[in-house]
């Protein structure tokens, strides 16, 4: 997963914007080429230690709409996978969850297994929330902010079963953890989400967690499932996901993106870089506008891409501008020092390649997911704002 920071208000909508996206269907460029069939995921899920085939373990494809459950003999079955780039995930409470990048390259049946450890569970049982302190609620309370976010989307995002959460942290620092997957019902996107939470771990100056969500959909009225897909594409235009298909497409501009170069000014872009710790945004070189043919090359094979570039890509999305909740939250973690009153500017973002160059597969999905790390306005929006990996605007 990429490493994710914070949150934002109400967005604003230039009109360049609006008119770019309007023109621009989303039936992408032929390129690269999109493979034929699907594929079917098969495996045995066992405990570690006995050997015993494990019943109703969680089995999905992580950021997806697609999972299942193992039955009486361990197995589990998963048909219509597309090609590419997925990373399966497997959970039951008890044991220590596990995860297997994958990329499908061939329409045929994939035999995947799973042996799972024990998991030891410390600390107390589930309380009701009753019983729970005022310290608690305070920690709970900045969990919200940072893991959900702060959007309109935040508003009508809801944990329905925040008593699993626990937490710790010293003198500003807070970490959580889940002993069950959070339950995550949006009502500003439509989707309820099963969300594995693998780390969280906030301190003054940054914030990063990671974790595996699976969505479903809600039910709704027409009206409401019209108002879901506006909020939907909305939420998905200007995104990294939005941005990979475009430059997969190589028209970046047609999408509203434009592309710049920054060289980087000393030391590495590791877990402890980026925007909340400095990293990428502590770079003073000058910015030069780059093709999608500068950082990216052809594959191993005719579906898939290479990023490759060293720095980092800084990308401005001229459909929305930046808000003033994005300021706020960008000038409080700036770590030049340099607090920026000015107005706002089209949403600016920076991603770059922590492991070298990364595969990315037609669908636009990175092969090795801790590959890119994404910062600036990728980074600001959160769970609410999140949508499946495989939706698309109609």
């Amino acid at each position: 997963m990429q490493l994710f920071r914070i949150h934002c208000l109400i967005p604003v909508v230039a009109a360049l914007g609006i008119l770019l996206l309007a023109e621009v269907p989303f039936a992408l460029a032929q390129q690269p080429q999109t493979p034929r069939g699907r594929a079917v995921l098969t495996g045995v899920i066992t405990d570690a230690e006995t050997g015993d085939p494990l019943q109703d373990v969680n089995v999905f494809i992580a950021e997806s709409m697609t999972g299942t459950a193992t039955n009486a003999q361990g197995r589990f079955r998963i048909e219509g996978v597309p090609l590419g780039a997925h990373r399966l995930y497997v959970s039951s409470i008890g044991y220590q969850s596990a995860a297997r990048n994958l990329n499908l390259r061939e329409a045929r049946i994939y035999t995947v297994d799973f042996e799972l450890e024990p998991a030891v569970i410390e600390g107390e049982g589930v309380t009701v929330e009753a019983e729970r302190d005022e310290k608690w609620q305070e920690r709970y309370a900045r969990f919200q902010r940072l893991f959900i976010g702060e959007t309109p989307n935040a508003e009508e995002t809801e944990i329905e079963n925040p008593e699993v959460l626990r937490f710790d942290g010293g003198v500003g620092s807070l970490e959580a953890y889940s002993v069950e997957p959070l339950v995550i019902v949006n009502r500003a996107l439509g989707y309820r989400v099963e969300y594995f939470l693998e780390e969280f771990v906030a301190t003054p100056g940054r914030t990063r967690y990671n974790g595996e969500p699976l969505f479903s959909e809600l039910e709704g009225s027409v009206d409401e499932r019209k108002k879901w897909e506006e909020a939907r594409r909305e939420a998905f235009y200007g995104s990294f996901h939005h941005l990979t298909l475009a430059m997969l497409a190589e028209n970046t501009e047609r999408h509203g993106f434009k592309l710049y170069m920054r060289p980087a000014s000393g030391g590495d872009f590791g877990s402890d870089s980026g925007p909340l710790g400095g990293g990428a945004l502590r770079s003073g070189g000058q910015r030069y506008p780059i093709e999608v043919g500068d950082i990216m090359k052809n594959g191993e094979v005719a579906t898939e891409r290479v990023l490759d570039f060293n720095g980092f890509v800084e990308v401005v999305y001229l459909g929305e501008t930046e808000t003033e909740a994005y300021t706020t939250w960008r000038n409080q973690y700036a770590s030049d020092g340099m607090i920026r009153r000015n107005t706002p500017k089209f949403q600016t973002s920076q991603f770059w390649l922590e492991r070298g160059p990364a595969t990315i597969d037609y669908k636009g999905d990175i092969v090795d997911p801790y590959g890119v790390t994404v910062s600036g306005f990728f980074a600001f929006e959160r769970v609410a704002d999140q949508v499946p990996k495989e939706y698309r605007p109609q």
